[in-house]
């Protein structure tokens, strides 16, 4: 099984549970129940029999105390496993941390120097790196290329990239932390090496010392039993996600949700 939520209109949230067996199609849709309040969903599942309950054997979902919850609670022998995506996502928001916190720096510069030379009289005239690049542009461009590996960089953007690391040593070394858990990830197929993995990767993080992967290590380290288990049966969320973009797909053909009770009938007559 899978648990996440989604928004239907009005950014009210419904917290669904699908089955990845069906694969998307009729019979994925399990429960799908207004809110994310760990008590009144446990209180919906619970209608299926405790016999039905036992038999999920696996159910993927994201780090939130709530849904580990409602999973504990509802699938008593199910194995939870934290979807990869949302862990390596907590390390690409804080490679992109460094970015922006140069970014409004370079902001400010600039509009100070522009300041200045209106003072002075003269034309301001920003300095250029050998790709044409500002300082501005510089952290501007690179955003999505932080969240690429090397290999998929195009001639360009390994220029850009280049004086990006040379500027700015912290974006490297933090970068470089994001790809080795992606390559934990992608390379590892041995629970064991992979916790022994990311025990090394621990080391490296407090090497480094910034608080920003400090948090995250720990937001790790708490979950890493459900972060393990991905190696087991290498389990994503990716079948969840793939049903609330359904979803919103659905909504978008509808042009949007007027009435819920109905739009949530119809959702159950296709996929429940």
């Amino acid at each position: 099984m899978s648990i996440d939520e989604t928004a239907l209109s009005n950014g009210d949230l419904y917290t669904i549970v699908t089955n990845k067996s069906a694969k998307g199609r009729k019979g994925c849709l399990l429960a799908m129940v207004k809110g994310t309040k760990a008590s009144e969903v446990i209180d919906v599942l619970k209608k299926i029999p405790y016999e039905d309950r036992c038999l999920v054997e696996e159910v993927s979902l994201d780090m939130a105390g709530s849904m580990n919850k409602i999973v504990t609670q509802s699938f008593p022998k199910a194995s939870r496993v934290i979807d990869r995506f949302h862990v390596q996502k907590l390390c690409y928001d804080a490679v992109q941390d460094f970015r922006i916190k140069y970014r409004w720096k370079a902001i400010a510069k600039e509009a100070q120097d522009m300041q200045q030379a209106k003072e002075k009289g003269v034309k301001y005239s920003p300095e250029t790196y050998s790709n044409g690049d500002t300082e501005k542009q510089l952290l501007i461009r690179s955003r999505y290329s932080l969240f690429k590996s090397p290999y998929n960089w195009s001639d360009s953007q390994k220029i850009r990239m280049k004086i990006l690391f040379e500027k700015y040593p912290d974006i490297k070394i933090a970068y470089d932390l994001a790809q080795d858990l992606k390559r934990i990830y992608s390379h590892t197929k041995d629970k064991t090496l992979a916790y022994t993995k990311l025990a090394h990767w621990y080391n490296d993080i407090e090497e480094f010392g910034d608080v920003r992967f400090r948090t995250v290590s720990n937001s790790i380290y708490s979950h890493y039993q459900g972060i393990l288990n991905y190696f087991d049966n290498r389990t994503t969320n990716a079948s969840a996600e793939s049903f609330n973009a359904k979803i919103k797909a659905f909504r978008a053909t509808l042009r949007g949700v007027r009435e819920i009770p109905f739009f949530l009938f119809r959702l159950a007559n296709i996929y429940a």
